[in-house]
C-alpha cells in the first residue's frame, strides 16, 4: 500500500539556497523582493551558519537572516547546518537537500554561483543541482516528523552571479528594487558597512569596506545596460529556456 505522504501547506513558487547566509542577499535578493512584489510565494533555505566567517557568530548572523528575511518579504527561512567550508556532497547532505526541494515543491530554485572566488560556492551549487535532480526520484525515501515526503522536482535551477563575473544566460530587472536589496544585504551589520555602525573592533575583511558594496551597484548597473534598464540580476542555466511568445522578453529602450 501506497504511505501518505506529506501534503504540505508551505509550497513556494521560488527557492532560494545560499550556503551562507548574505549569499542569497548579494547574489539574487533583488529578483526575490521584485517576484514577492508580483505575488510570488518564496523561501530561503541556508546550508551552512556561516561559523567560519571573520565577522560576528552563529548568534548575530541567526539574527542578521532573520532580519534580511523580513526586509526581502520571504515566506520562510531555514537553516541546514551544514559545516561552514567542510561540508561534502554526500549522501547525508544530499539528502537534507533533497527534503527541503519537498518540503517547498518550488517551481525554479534559485543557488550559488557554479564556480567562485570562494570554494563552498561552487560546490554547493553541484550539491544543490544533484538534489534538485534527485528530489524528483520517488524510490529514494525522505520524511518530515515521520512522514514520508513526496516526490518533487523543480522546472529549473538557475544558478545566481556572485564575486567573479560570470556572463548570464539571461538577467532579471531589478530596477525598482536595488534600494530594497541594499537594505537586505546591510541586514548583516557584523559583515558589512553601514554608514549607522560604520565602525567595528573587528578586523577589516573583503566584504566589510564601503567600496563593497559600491561593487554589488556596479555589477548590478552593468548587467542593467545590457537590456535596457537600471538594475539587473545575473543568471546561468545548464537546462535550455523556450517561450512561447515573444511576449516573454524585456523590451529595451533604444
Amino acid at each position: 500500500m501506497q504511505p501518505n505522504l506529506v501534503k504540505m501547506s508551505t509550497k513556494v513558487d521560488i527557492l532560494a539556497f545560499g550556503v551562507h547566509p548574505d549569499d542569497v542577499e548579494l547574489g539574487c535578493s533583488g529578483t526575490i523582493i521584485a517576484s514577492v512584489a508580483q505575488g510570488k510565494k518564496v523561501a530561503v533555505v541556508d546550508l551552512t551558519q556561516g561559523e567560519l566567517g571573520t565577522r560576528g557568530t552563529i548568534e548575530t548572523r541567526k539574527t542578521e537572516a532573520a532580519d534580511a528575511a523580513r526586509i526581502m518579504g520571504v515566506s520562510y527561512r531555514e537553516n541546514l547546518k551544514m559545516a561552514d567550508g567542510f561540508f561534502q556532497i554526500d549522501e547525508t547532505n544530499t539528502r537534507k537537500v533533497i527534503a527541503a526541494i519537498r518540503k517547498y515543491q518550488p517551481d525554479i530554485v534559485l543557488c550559488n554561483a557554479l564556480e567562485d572566488r570562494h570554494p563552498d560556492h561552487g560546490r554547493s551549487s553541484q550539491l544543490v543541482e544533484e538534489a534538485a535532480f534527485l528530489a524528483g526520484l520517488r524510490k529514494i525515501e525522505t520524511e518530515v516528523d515521520g512522514v514520508p515526503q513526496e516526490a518533487w522536482r523543480p522546472a529549473y535551477v538557475f544558478h545566481y552571479i556572485q564575486d567573479r563575473y560570470l556572463k548570464p544566460d539571461f538577467v532579471f530587472d531589478i530596477s525598482g528594487y536595488m534600494d530594497q536589496k541594499i537594505k537586505a544585504v546591510q541586514a548583516y551589520t557584523t559583515q558589512f558597512y553601514t554608514s549607522a555602525a560604520p565602525d567595528s573592533d573587528e578586523p577589516q575583511t573583503y566584504i566589510s569596506t564601503p567600496d563593497f558594496l559600491e561593487t554589488v551597484k556596479a555589477r548590478a548597473l552593468m548587467l542593467g545596460k545590457r537590456i535596457g534598464v537600471k538594475y539587473a540580476e545575473g543568471y546561468l542555466t545548464k537546462k535550455m529556456i523556450g517561450v512561447a511568445e515573444f511576449n516573454a522578453f524585456v523590451q529595451q529602450t533604444t
